[in-house]
């Protein structure tokens, strides 16, 4: 019954992630598709798709996603490949690298912004990613 394990790959349009309100996360999160927060997460969120942050929502942690819209509190870095939208009651402390930004008016952000080309994002992400090993590597 349970012998015939099949490879299966998720596609970025078939996975839909919610955080829902009253959830509070500590650990990180890594999904191929798209995630949205209403809660709290207490780690980095790392996602192929899109970032969702909803009003209500807050995340002590750095974000990774292709695209991102954020309407709820952040402390920690963002790094989104194409296109982030900070909605009016963004609060971002942390900086962003991007591609595309849209800020609406009352939004705040405090931090610096880098926008670069989506390719030099993910190159950052990599080098970002092997430093962190190398640190906990030698801390061990």
């Amino acid at each position: 019954m349970f012998s015939n394990k099949k490879n299966t790959t998720v596609s970025p349009n078939e996975s839909n992630n919610i955080i829902g309100k009253g959830t509070c996360i500590e650990g990180n999160l890594k999904t191929v598709g798209n995630i949205r927060v209403e809660g709290v997460v207490k780690g980095e969120i790392t996602t192929q798709s899109k970032l969702v942050l909803a009003e209500e929502a807050h995340i002590q942690g750095n974000t990774f996603a292709k695209n991102a819209e954020i309407g709820g509190k952040i402390e920690g870095n963002i790094h989104v490949y194409a296109l982030l939208v900070l909605k009016k009651s963004a609060v971002v402390s942390g900086d962003i690298t991007t591609h595309r930004l849209v800020c609406e008016e009352g939004a705040q952000f405090n931090g610096k912004c880098l926008m670069q080309e989506s390719k030099k994002i993910q190159t950052m992400r990599s080098t970002e990613q092997t430093t962190i090993t190398q640190k906990k590597s030698s801390f061990l």
